[in-house]
C-alpha cells in the first residue's frame, strides 16, 4: 500500500514506516548469519572463516547493489511527494535497464578478478578453495540482488514498508532450512551454503519485482511514459553514485582491515568472522532505518515542507537509541555464547577474539547510530557532498588506526579502531545536519 510520508505526525508516520523495514533487514541479514552459522556449526571452524573472509568482498558488490536502490529510491520519493508520476515511472524504468548493464559488468569482473582478490587479502592457503568457490556461485546471483534492492527501493519511496518485509520473511526463513538441508543432508559444504543462498534470493527477487511492477500499473498517468531518460539518469545518478562510491570505499576499507585480521591466523578470521556477522546486523539495522529517514526526508523536500525533516531526526534517533538499550545488554552479557553459537567447539582464541571484540563495540552503538540517521537525512536531502566526508571520516580512520594498531596490540588493537572512527565521524555528520537548509524554518 502507498504511504504518503508527508502528512501526520512525523513519529507516528516514521514508526509505521520503518519497523517493517526494520523487520526486513533483519530477515536480510539472515541470509548471512544462516550462512555462517551453518558453515561454522555443520562444516567446520575453517568453513566459517572461508564464509567471513568472502563476505568481505561479497560487500562490493552489495555496495552497487545498495547505491542504485538509493539512487532510485530518493528520486522516486521526491517525484511521488511532488505528484510527477509520469516522470516517477521513467525513474524507475531508466533504473532497471541501466542496472542491467552495470550487472552484466559487476558479473564479468567478478569472475574474472575474485581470485585475485583472495589473494591481496592474504587469504590463508587453508580457506582459500573454499571462499573462491562460495564467490563463484554468489557471482552468479547478482541478478537477483540487484533487482531485488530495487524494487524494495521502490517501495520504500511509495512509503510501503510492509510488502517487502513479508517477501523477506518468507525467503529467509526458507533459506535457513535450504542451508540446513545442502550441507547436512546433501553433505554440499560451503557449496551448499552459497547454493542456498542464491535459489531463496532468487525466488524473493522475482516476486518483488512482480508485485513492484503491478503497483506501478495502478498508478494513474497521462500521456506516454517514456521507458528511458538519459536526463532521468543523471539525476538517479548524483545519488546513486556517491552512495556506490561510499559503500564501495567502505567495502575496500574492510577488505584492507581484512588482510590484516587475515595475518593474525586463521582462528583469529573465525573469531571475527562471528562476531563481525553481529556487529552488521546492527550496523545494517541502524543502516536501513536510516534509509527510511532518506525516503521520508525526499518526500518532504520534493514536497517543500522543510521542518517536519528536523522532527523526523528527533523521531529517527529515538527510535535507534530504544533499539540500542536491549542489543548492548545482550551483547555485553551473553558475547560468548553468540560467538560459540556460530562455531562448534570453537578455539580459546577464536572465542576470545570474537567476545572481545563485541565487548568493545557494543557500547559504541549509541554514537554510530546518531551519525546514520543524520546521514541518511543528509542523503535524502541531495547533500552529497557532506554525506560522503562523513563517511570517509569514519572509513580512513579505521583503516589506519587497524593497521597501526595491529602492530602495536595485535587484534585488541584493530578492534579499538572501529569506536574511535564512529565517534569522530558521528560529529561530523551531526555539524553537516545542523547546517542543513531545514535551519531556515527555525522560530
Amino acid at each position: 500500500m502507498n504511504k504518503d510520508l508527508t502528512v501526520g505526525k512525523p513519529e507516528t508516520v516514521l514508526w509505521k514506516f520503518c519497523l517493517p523495514l526494520f523487520g526486513s533487514i533483519i530477515f536480510q541479514q539472515l541470509y548471512n548469519i544462516a550462512d555462517s552459522l551453518v558453515a561454522g556449526k555443520f562444516i567446520g571452524e575453517n568453513a566459517l572463516a572461508a564464509v567471513g573472509n568472502s563476505y568481505e568482498i561479497t560487500l562490493i558488490f552489495i555496495a552497487f547493489a545498495f547505491g542504485c536502490n538509493i539512487g532510485c529510491s530518493v528520486i522516486v520519493s521526491r517525484l511521488f511527494g511532488s505528484k510527477k508520476y509520469n516522470e516517477m515511472k521513467t525513474s524507475v524504468y531508466t533504473t532497471m535497464i541501466s542496472s542491467i548493464v552495470l550487472c552484466a559488468a559487476l558479473m564479468l569482473f567478478g569472475f574474472l578478478c575474485c581470485d585475485t582478490l583472495l589473494e591481496l587479502i592474504h587469504t590463508p592457503a587453508e580457506i582459500l578453495a573454499d571462499s573462491r568457490l562460495y564467490l563463484d556461485i554468489y557471482v552468479l546471483g547478482l541478478p537477483f540482488l540487484f533487482f531485488y534492492n530495487i524494487a524494495t527501493g521502490i517501495f520504500s519511496a511509495l512509503g510501503d514498508s510492509k510488502t517487502p518485509f513479508i517477501f523477506l520473511a518468507i525467503s529467509s526463513t526458507a533459506n535457513i532450512l535450504v542451508d540446513i538441508l545442502f550441507v547436512a543432508a546433501f553433505n554440499m559444504g560451503v557449496a551448499g551454503v552459497a547454493w542456498a543462498t542464491f535459489l531463496c534470493q532468487g525466488v524473493s527477487c522475482v516476486l518483488a519485482v512482480v508485485v513492484v511492477l503491478k503497483r506501478l500499473v495502478g498508478i494513474r498517468t497521462e500521456g506516454t511514459v517514456a521507458l528511458y531518460s538519459f536526463d532521468m539518469f543523471q539525476k538517479i545518478a548524483v545519488i546513486a553514485v556517491p552512495s556506490i562510491l561510499q559503500q564501495s570505499f567502505i567495502s575496500i576499507g574492510n577488505i584492507i582491515i581484512q588482510s590484516v585480521i587475515n595475518d593474525c591466523g586463521v582462528e583469529v578470521t573465525a573469531g571475527y568472522a562471528a562476531a563481525i556477522k553481529l556487529n552488521n546486523l546492527v550496523i545494517t539495522s541502524f543502516t536501513t532505518l536510516a534509509n527510511g529517514l532518506s525516503n521520508y526526508t525526499a518526500q518532504n523536500m520534493g514536497a517543500g515542507i522543510l521542518p517536519r525533516i528536523k522532527d523526523g531526526f528527533k523521531a529517527g534517533v529515538k527510535m535507534v537509541w530504544l533499539l540500542c538499550i536491549p542489543i548492548v545488554a545482550l551483547y555485553l552479557t551473553t558475547a560468548k555464547a553468540l560467538v560459540t553459537f556460530f562455531i562448534n567447539e570453537p578455539s580459546q582464541l577464536a572465542l576470545a577474539s570474537g567476545t572481545r571484540f563485541l565487548y568493545i563495540a557494543a557500547p559504541f552503538y549509541f554514537i554510530i547510530s546518531v551519525k546514520l540517521i543524520a546521514d541518511g537525512i543528509l542523503r535524502g536531502a541531495g547533500l552529497m557532498k557532506q554525506f560522503m566526508i562523513a563517511t570517509f571520516t569514519d572509513l580512513i580512520l579505521r583503516v589506519v588506526l587497524a593497521t597501526i594498531f595491529a602492530g602495536q596490540v595485535g587484534y585488541i588493537g584493530i578492534w579499538c579502531a572501529w569506536p574511535i572512527g564512529w565517534t569522530i565521524a558521528t560529529a561530523v555528520s551531526i555539524t553537516f545536519y545542523r547546517k542543513g537548509p531545514w535551519r531556515t524554518d527555525e522560530a
